[in-house]
Formats: C-alpha cells, structure tokens, sequence
C-alpha cells in the first residue's frame, strides 16, 4: 500500500509542475420554483464525475469537482417521480437509468444542455449551451476566473416554453401548457432538420425557421447542428463554473405539478408538419469551418481527453 500511496504522490506532483492545474469546479444552481434533477454524462474516453444525477430543491446548489481534460454535458430532468416498483423517470430530461443517478445515459430530448472540453485544443476550455436536441429549461453558464475575450457567460434564460410552437410541444398530464420544446430534427426527423445525408455538412445544413425561433430567443445558444460562429466560448486559466438553471425569476408553475421525490417518462406522438413553418435551406449565413462533430467543438470534441489526471482517477478507482 506505500508503494501505491508513492506512485500516486509521484503522479500528482508530475501533474502540478505540468500544468499547474489539477481539477475545475461545478456549481450547479436551482433558482426555479421547484425541485430540478440535474444529470451528468461525461464524454467517451473520459471518467465519471463522482455524481451522474441529483436533486436540487428551489434555491439549492451543489459543487462537483472535474478532472483537468475532462469533458461532458450537464442538464436538469424535470416533474420526476418513482412508480410503485421504485423506477424513477422524469417528464423531460430523462436519462432512462430508472435511478436518480443516470449511469452513463444522456437525457432524452427535449433538453436544454451546457457542454464543455476542459483543457482542449490550445490549452483552452470549450463550453456552449445547446439547444439542437430541443429546450426544457433556462439555464446560464458562468465562468469564474478564466481569461480570454471569449471568456464570457452564455446560456438560454428566455423561456420557450410558452413561445414554442404547437407542432414542437411537449405536454404533461401533470403540468400546464408546454413544459418543453422539440428541435425541428426531434419532431420530423428530416435530413434537412437533423444535418444528416445530404444536409451532413456546414454548406449544407442551414438554419431553419424552427432554429431561428430557438436563435432569436437565445442569440449565444446554439439552435442547429453547425452554429459554431456565435455559439462556442472559450475560456483560458483553467476556470470554475456557475451553472444556473432558471437563472432568472419565473412566475412558471408548469413543473411544480410533479411529486417533489424520486420520478417519470413522457413520451409524446411527433407531430405533423406545420406547412408555414418551412427549411430555409437557401439562407446565406456563413457557418464555421468542416467539422467531424455533429456540433458542439469542431474538431476540438475529442481534444485532450488523454492526461495524467485520467491515470490517478482510474487509479482510485481500483480501491
């Protein structure tokens, strides 16, 4: 047991002369007017964090530490509640663990999601708020310390709920109104929505006036598949992280309806396609440069995944 006390003291000091840097720092905030369940997927290749869901009542938070090049995707899971077998599922969010904690499962869109690559290409963090699998809630993301001219906050705090169009809605028996809204891809599932086939590249996939609606609402979120040019930030210094869901008051009571304990999944009928909301395909704005990713980073998705600070998280994990 000294000798692996020593190698892990070796690592950790190797680790601190390199980069100066040995982990980043969540705080996940609820300001909504109810109790949220935020989940966590970490991207292939990199570790779990030491949390993959919780519950956040009204006016909580809650700190995660993150690995130095670790990379993932926040969200908040909304009206969940635990049947009689104690399966949990939630309305919009869910990850389909049947648990609080989502183990390695991504949210079932709609869901609004904050996205990063901490020390990616260059050294720099990556991070955006996406809206290509649709919107469930208002979040923002803050960095706290970094520098760079990108280095700023971004996030969604409108809420498109109740501007959502009928044909993109999302509704629950046990809430009012829409309590999320499907991305135009979630709904028709067309190549011209979804970036797909022939629509797979930045020339060819343009915004739509679905994604337009999600754009206007949220200018520095992103609302299609190649909404890079104002929708990545980047932050230099190795910051921490504010992420806040309803960051702003909201006099909703949509997701108050729901049981405020373990909870349910929604699944709702794609609706058919409104002839007045067409795929401006022809739009002439510029897009960001080829990407092997269907959004998010580019070509810095899969940057810095490998590092010593993978090596000690492993290695805890063997005791």
């Amino acid at each position: 047991m000294a000798q692996l006390t020593a190698l892990l003291v070796s690592l950790v000091t190797v680790l601190l002369s390199t980069s100066g840097v040995i982990s980043t720092t969540f705080t996940i905030i609820n300001k909504c007017d109810y109790t949220i369940w935020p989940g966590i997927l970490s991207n292939a290749g990199v570790p779990a964090l030491s949390t993959t869901g919780f519950a956040l009542q009204k006016g909580e938070s809650k700190s995660i530490t993150a690995p130095t090049s670790w990379g993932g995707r926040f969200w908040a899971r909304t009206i969940c509640s635990q049947d009689s077998t104690g399966s949990f599922s939630c309305v919009t969010g869910d990850c389909g663990s049947g648990k609080i904690e989502c183990s390695g499962n991504g949210a079932t869109p709609p869901a609004s999601l904050a996205e990063f690559t901490l020390d990616g290409s260059g050294g720099l963090d990556f991070y955006d708020v996406s809206l290509v699998d649709g919107y469930n809630l208002p979040l923002q993301v803050l960095p706290q310390g970094g520098t760079g001219q990108n280095c700023t906050s971004t996030g969604c705090v409108a809420d498109l709920n109740d501007s959502c169009p009928s044909e993109l809605q999302v509704t629950s028996a046990d809430a009012d109104g829409s309590v999320a809204c499907k991305s135009a891809c979630e709904a028709f599932g067309q190549p011209q929505y979804c970036c797909s086939g022939a629509y797979a590249t930045p020339d060819t996939c343009k915004p739509s006036t679905y994604s337009q609606i999600f754009k206007s609402a949220c200018p520095h979120a992103y609302s299609y598949a190649y909404d890079d040019k104002t929708s990545t930030f980047t932050c230099a210094s190795s910051p921490d992280y504010t992420i806040t869901f309803c960051p702003t008051p909201s006099t909703s009571q949509k997701a108050t309806q729901g049981p405020a304990t373990p909870t349910p999944t929604t699944t709702t009928s794609p609706p058919s396609i409104n002839s007045t909301m067409i795929y401006e395909g022809a739009l002439d704005e510029s897009s960001a440069s080829p990407s092997t990713c269907t959004h998010v980073f580019g070509s810095y998705c899969i940057a810095g995944v490998v590092s010593i600070t993978v090596a000690i998280w492993r290695f805890w994990q063997l005791f």
